[in-house]
């Protein structure tokens, strides 16, 4: 199996990297941060690049491409630890060119592609820990459409956006609807979260709604597997940065007079790093060329990439800290902010022990035994 990158891919890797390193540096990031963590601006700079169009179908005045090119870009933008949601665009553009009626998808597919609408979606609720399946969020028939009531939590830029995706009971069923922002009947409480990003609880009382699909729960499957899979892979790039930064660190502190890059016990926490670096990339891989196949491969997938990523996005920032010693807790290093992104994106879309147990679910009898 080639694993290689094609040409395209690179070159997108290229101007994606060119742009954190040059247009999105270390004190703009701080500046975003203190303003309340998303940058429309920068968002707009996204849509400039195609990054917001690239998933979206080309009939939709997007690029059409898929989840490796996905997988490239979360990359990159994770090695800056880039606040906007660039995997909000994904999903969006993954659940509504999927599952959308045909006016629903021309209204607003072109405005996602364009950068203009930031479409994310809206799911967690207090009592769900993490289940798709638990959903208090209530839809009902109205006038013209669906009237909505809900209450949504750690939304992603909620305040910002301009339209949620939300899933709520209708029927007795889970169904997908959108919700605009500036919809009667919709409040959104913002803030910034540990890692510097934006948030917000989103209220819904009887909020005009457009339905998606009635199919609500695969929908929603998809969503946030298509998130786990972007998540993923800008865990590694945010993992990639931080051990550079590391060993950067270590050629240049000196500690009896030697470089702390010649102890041995250090050279082997060093090693680990980079092992558990490797395993998560290799895994993301896996994530993001399973999101094409059926829904219960695809699922189990994603719980697998999940929990590797998990136990190596703990392993590599707590390693990174530690080894800069009491630097490497301070604000003003930058160390500390890649070590807050690893903490929260291993609760994103699940932590965990929740996938854990997803994949011990999702075994069969003859797991792991070879007739």
């Amino acid at each position: 199996m080639d694993f290689d990158f094609s040409d395209d891919q690179e070159q997108l890797r290229d101007a994606v990297r060119k742009w954190v390193d040059k247009g999105y540096t270390f004190e703009r990031r701080r500046a975003a941060v203190a303003a309340g963590g998303f940058d429309r601006a920068a968002w707009g700079e996204l849509a400039e690049l195609g990054l917001t169009a690239l998933t979206v179908p080309e009939a939709h005045d997007g690029m059409g491409q898929g989840a490796i090119d996905a997988m490239v870009v979360a990359e990159e933008l994770g090695r800056g630890i880039v606040l906007e949601p660039i995997a909000q665009a994904f999903i969006a553009s993954s659940v509504l060119s999927q599952y959308a009626p045909a006016g629903v998808q021309s209204a607003w597919l072109p405005r996602v592609a364009s950068g203009e609408a930031l479409v994310v979606l809206a799911y967690q609720e207090r009592r769900a820990r993490y289940r798709l399946d638990v959903c208090e969020a209530k839809a009902a028939p109205a006038q013209t459409g669906h009237a909505l009531t809900a209450t949504k939590c750690i939304v992603p830029a909620g305040d910002k956006a301009d339209a949620f995706i939300v899933p709520a009971q209708l029927h007795g069923k889970i169904a997908l609807f959108l919700v605009e922002r500036s919809a009667a009947g919709v409040t959104t409480q913002g803030y910034v979260t540990q890692d510097g990003s934006r948030a917000a609880e989103v209220q819904m009382d009887n909020a005009p709604a457009t339905l998606i699909t009635t199919d609500g729960l695969a929908a929603l499957e998809l969503a946030v597997d298509t998130g786990i899979a972007a998540t993923c892979a800008e865990a590694v790039g945010v993992m990639d940065r931080a051990v550079a930064i590391t060993v950067e660190y270590m050629n240049q502190r000196k500690q009896f007079g030697v470089f702390i890059s010649s102890f041995q016990a250090l050279r082997h926490r060093v090693a680990d790093m980079k092992m558990q670096l490797e395993l998560a990339r290799s895994m993301s891989y896996y994530a993001s060329l399973k999101l094409g196949a059926p829904a219960a491969e695809r699922r189990a997938a994603m719980a697998r990439a999940k929990v590797q990523l998990g136990q190596s996005m703990r392993f590599v920032g707590q390693q990174a800290v530690q080894l800069h010693g009491g630097i490497g807790v301070t604000d003003e290093y930058i160390v500390s902010h890649y070590f807050k992104k690893l903490t929260q994106l291993e609760v994103t879309f699940g932590d965990t022990l929740h996938h854990l147990g997803e994949v011990s679910a999702r075994m069969q009898d003859t797991a792991g035994v070879f007739a």
